[in-house]
């Protein structure tokens, strides 16, 4: 595959995101099927017989009714960069150029629910369970896309809970380091049970949807409800992210001094 330059890409209008097997992966599976188109072709020539008689089975074609007549992959293989061994409307080779253009976005669907526990004397928020249910078309690489969804979801607890660019009176900026800059650690992180659905994307011919940034967007948003439920007895309405302890136990202090009037 060829990624990232404009001399060789024909086409391309950056990188965005969730983008990779959505169009790579369908330009990467287009290409793969006319190889193996010309590899079926090549088997017929040598095997003597039709392509559509030739059949393939633990990484061998072979005659469909005379599993004896067959050739490895790798005998094909060499058999395609042989000179004079093949028809010349064959060509050389077992390479193949595909272009894929995206017709429209393939937005991922989902639903995400958070469990936080408040200390109201600190304010602290412990994570106690988040759970990711995602709808992302085909799921080509299972191991892959539960890794996109639970480091996502790491990046919104993050935002939700940690992260803020805080500015002094001067203009300076004060959190510009992982020494005040707040992310989570492992301890902070809960466990994250996610499960997928597949409806398929009729836009592309993988069915594929993009996963990378679903944890990241729906994370922030189960956390933040999971926050003002469990502030809402406190006639807590809303609240700004980060939801730090100094910001969550001022809002409490707040909302018992009201009560207290």
């Amino acid at each position: 595959m060829e990624q990232g330059d404009s001399a060789i890409v024909p086409r391309g209008v950056g990188t965005f995101g969730s983008r990779s097997t959505t169009i790579g992966g369908s330009a990467l599976l287009r290409a793969a099927e006319r190889v193996k188109a010309k590899v079926v072709r090549i088997a017929a020539h040598l095997l003597e017989a039709r392509p559509d008689d030739i059949v393939w089975s633990d990484g061998r074609l072979s005659v469909r009714g005379a599993p004896d007549r067959a050739l490895t992959l790798p005998e094909i293989g060499a058999a395609a960069y042989q000179p004079g061994r093949l028809p010349e409307d064959l060509g050389m080779g077992l390479d193949a150029m595909e272009i894929f253009r995206l017709p429209g976005p393939v937005f991922p669907f989902g639903a995400y629910g958070a469990v936080v526990e408040i200390d109201p004397v600190t304010g602290e928020v412990r994570m106690l369970r988040l759970v990711a249910v995602d709808d992302a078309g085909r799921i080509v690489n299972p191991l892959l896309a539960e890794g996109q969804v639970i480091g996502g979801s790491v990046q919104g607890l993050g935002e939700a809970l940690f992260e803020e660019a805080v500015y002094g009176e001067d203009g300076q900026f004060l959190t510009s380091t992982f020494a005040e800059y707040g992310i989570p650690r492992a301890v902070q992180v809960p466990p994250v049970a996610s499960e997928f659905l597949e409806t398929l994307s009729p836009l592309n011919p993988l069915g594929a949807k993009g996963i990378g940034e679903a944890g990241c967007i729906a994370t922030p948003a189960a956390v933040a409800n999971a926050v003002m439920d469990a502030l809402a007895p406190l006639g807590i309405r809303h609240l700004n992210f980060p939801f730090t302890p100094r910001r969550v136990w001022e809002a409490i202090l707040q909302a018992r001094r009201i009560r207290k009037t």
